[in-house]
């Protein structure tokens, strides 16, 4: 029997996701690992990229939040596999503090980014779903922090985005703290209207702005 291509073995990953499958996102993700597939890339080009196509689905109404949620179980014991084989950054490329915004209890895409900032090097204080924006202005400034990054995938609530750009402004600490915001319904276009410092259309593009932001 030939051996799987690397595409495979990623496609096996988001169709296990997609199908809600936890025994088989569990099977398929062992099967990457003793393949050699960098765990890094079978999360995201994996199970990241099945949980993506089931956002879509609940977007087109073809899934509902049943359905979400145990996509989003099979990613999880997934990532449960994958996670202790990803290679930790040594030296620490500064502190972010993350959370979804008030109003939006949706934290799966957070969560990801959360794990792909740890990976990269990053010192994460994860503030969770829901947080008021005082919230996160409060912690950074507590926690000293280099970025604030922010999540929704609810359109009634982005604004809150731009009250947290606002309320560093009034505290006067603006200057040493970057602003980053990603979700379904933002745009870079909208990050730049309220005053944010960087976009990341998924979790991998995170890393990649947020070490751009702490250069």
């Amino acid at each position: 029997m030939a051996r799987k291509t690397k595409q495979e073995h990623l496609q096996e990953l988001s169709d296990a996701v997609l199908d809600m499958d936890e025994e088989r996102t569990v099977k398929a993700a062992h099967e990457a690992l003793v393949e050699h597939v960098d765990p890094y890339d079978a999360i995201q080009g994996g199970l990241s990229d099945g949980m993506a196509r089931a956002g879509q689905l609940f977007e087109d109404e073809e899934y509902f939040i049943p359905e979400l949620l145990m996509c989003s179980d099979a990613m999880y014991a997934g990532l449960d596999v994958l996670k202790p084989h990803l290679k930790q950054v040594g030296e620490s490329r500064g502190t972010v503090v993350i959370g979804v915004i008030e109003g939006d209890t949706h934290d799966i895409g957070k969560n990801m980014v959360r794990i792909m900032f740890e990976t990269g090097g990053f010192k994460v204080i994860d503030l969770g779903r829901d947080v008021p924006p005082q919230r996160f202005v409060d912690t950074a400034r507590e926690e000293q922090a280099d970025i604030i990054a922010l999540s929704t995938l609810m359109t009634t609530t982005m604004d809150g985005m731009g009250t947290v750009v606002r309320l560093l402004d009034e505290a006067d600490i603006r200057d040493g703290i970057k602003v980053m915001v990603g979700g379904g319904p933002i745009s870079p276009g909208f990050a730049k209207r309220i005053g944010a410092d960087g976009y990341a259309v998924n979790a991998a593009e995170a890393v990649k702005v947020a070490r751009e932001l702490v250069a």
